[in-house]
């Protein structure tokens, strides 16, 4: 499980040692509580790249929706930094009303990826990406491997489909023209991206 670290003093000193290493900026803040974040493997950075530029290529034709590889999103107009959470990459669709503020975005995006290391609490932060407004969320399960695909109903998540090795059904994004599943492969299994008009990606 990731470390959540309630001593002023011990958080200070942590704190500093991750920014020293770099490592801090995987690092969260859930309702005033630092979050130390597992450091994502080779391979997990390597999926995040890859979501980013299948969504700019799949989206091309939608000058307007914003793709980030990974940004902080908070619920907080000040003090931001006291409720942020960073998922690995993030869309935003024309009329998204969430804010720009620079360092972060006052609310969510529509759709988002968040990839699992060990130790990794991703599903809580569901909870949180419905209160700011996120539509849907793709959760790469890798241990076993698994897509979960989320969509939210009012204020809460429920489970659209999901698609592993065993069972690789594509399971339809209700907010971006895309469907994704596994398809069974080695070393690992592929994530096929599909656009409605056929065009298709690996992951």
């Amino acid at each position: 499980m990731p470390n959540v670290l309630l001593s002023r003093e011990q958080l200070r000193r942590i704190i500093r040692r991750r920014k020293e290493s770099g490592a801090y900026r995987w690092d969260e803040v859930w309702d005033g509580v630092y979050v130390v974040s597992p450091d994502p493997d080779i391979q997990h950075q390597g999926l995040a790249g890859e979501f980013y530029h299948v969504f700019r290529l799949a989206l091309v034709g939608d000058p307007e929706a914003l793709i980030y590889p990974s940004i902080n999103i908070s619920d907080r107009p000040d003090r931001w930094r006291k409720n942020f959470r960073c998922p690995d990459a993030a869309v935003f669709l024309p009329g998204n009303p969430a804010e720009n503020r620079g360092a972060y975005w006052l609310g969510g995006p529509d759709f988002l990826v968040e990839i699992l290391s060990p130790g990794d609490r991703a599903r809580r932060k569901l909870p949180f990406y419905a209160n700011v407004g996120v539509r849907e969320v793709l959760i790469v399960d890798r241990n076993p491997w698994r897509l979960e695909l989320h969509r939210r109903l009012e204020d809460r998540f429920l489970l659209a489909g999901t698609s592993s090795p065993d069972d690789p059904e594509p399971i339809a994004s209700a907010v971006l023209p895309l469907r994704f599943r596994l398809v069974p492969g080695e070393p690992r299994p592929t994530i096929e991206v599909v656009r409605l008009d056929g065009a298709r990606w690996s992951v």
